[in-house]
Order: C-alpha cells, then sequence, then structure tokens
C-alpha cells in the first residue's frame, strides 16, 4: 500500500461523514437545491480528497448526463458525483462540477444532516 496524501483545507469545509476527512470549501458550493437519491445534495465547482468511479451515462431529471460516482480518499465511502458530460446545452454549467449528497458529508457547523427518510425517486438534480 502507498502512503495515502490528503489536502488540508483552509476555512470552513465539508468533510466526510465517516472518516471526518475535509471534502470541499463552503466558499465553492455553487448550488444547495440539488436533490439525490437519499435527499438533499449540494453542487460544488471543486472538491478535494475524493477518488471517481468508472464513467456512466444517467438520465437525471434535467436529462442525460455522464457521471462518475465519487468516493472519500482515505475511507473510501460514496459521497457523490462529478459531472463529466451534460448533453443538454442548457446543463453544461454543470461539466467538472461535483455533487455530495448531504446525508453523507457533515457540514461546517458540525451537523451530520440525517434525512428521516430515503426518496422513493431515483437520483435526481433538480435545481429546484
Amino acid at each position: 500500500m502507498g502512503r495515502l496524501f490528503l489536502v488540508n483545507l483552509e476555512g470552513k469545509s465539508y468533510s466526510c461523514r465517516h472518516c471526518k476527512t475535509n471534502l470541499a470549501l463552503c466558499e465553492d458550493v455553487v448550488s444547495k437545491s440539488f436533490q439525490s437519491r437519499h435527499g438533499k445534495a449540494y453542487l460544488f465547482s471543486k472538491v478535494a480528497n475524493v477518488y471517481a468511479g468508472g464513467k456512466e451515462d444517467r438520465m437525471m431529471m434535467t436529462g442525460l448526463h455522464t457521471v462518475v460516482d465519487i468516493y472519500c480518499v482515505k475511507c473510501g465511502s460514496y459521497v457523490g458525483w462529478r459531472y463529466e458530460v451534460a448533453f443538454e446545452k442548457n446543463q453544461k454549467y454543470k461539466e467538472g462540477k461535483s455533487v455530495l449528497e448531504r446525508y453523507k458529508v457533515w457540514g461546517p457547523d458540525g451537523n451530520n444532516y440525517w434525512v428521516a427518510q430515503e426518496v422513493e425517486a431515483g437520483e435526481s438534480d433538480t435545481d429546484e
């Protein structure tokens, strides 16, 4: 096994629910109105300390996107997804940005934001 290098984020940040590894800064939040299969999710312009799974096309509420699931680099927990390609012209702003699911991360104030019930609809990226 190799040595694990983590990026230290300075400032208020969101971190992995399982191991507390910093994932993203508050200042990098683009939108707080996304939805995932488990509830609220936030769109970030950049994230750190994650690795990506394989690319796959997913039909979401705003159309077809090529995405990769992202995982905490320290503990391997699923934390969200990154947009690789948005096929709809009005969704291109999402390309290269990442979504962190709120139930998988600790907030900057130390809150875990547990979701009481699962959303029945599949993964979505609705900007409500």
